[in-house]
């Protein structure tokens, strides 16, 4: 049985079409890759990947929370765990209104 973390990434940027929020189901025993990932972008629209490497030149493992935190990364991430149960109400909804907790 795999041992999975739920990741909730905070992107602070002003590029409209990027996400602001991105959630990652991080496979802990297979290099930290993700299995699934949710996009949430600030309308509130998900976009869902079944396969985030799909089409990727170059696979690279998600990074840990302390590496977010560290910003390593950038400054603009934010990072913090969820439970499985918040990722897979996400994963069933088409918006996602996060001040609300509102999943339509």
């Amino acid at each position: 049985m795999n041992s999975f973390e739920y990741i909730k990434l905070f992107w602070q940027h002003q590029q409209n079409d990027d996400p602001v929020i991105l959630l990652y189901e991080v496979d802990q025993e297979n290099e930290r890759l993700a299995r699934r990932s949710i996009d949430i972008f600030a309308d509130g629209t998900c976009k869902k990947w079944n396969d985030l490497y799909e089409g990727a030149i170059e696979i690279t493992p998600i990074p840990t929370i302390e590496e977010f935190q560290s910003h390593i990364w950038g400054e603009e991430l934010y990072a913090c765990l969820i439970e499985r149960e918040e990722f897979e109400q996400i994963w069933r909804t088409s918006r996602y209104t996060e001040n609300e907790n509102d999943f339509i």
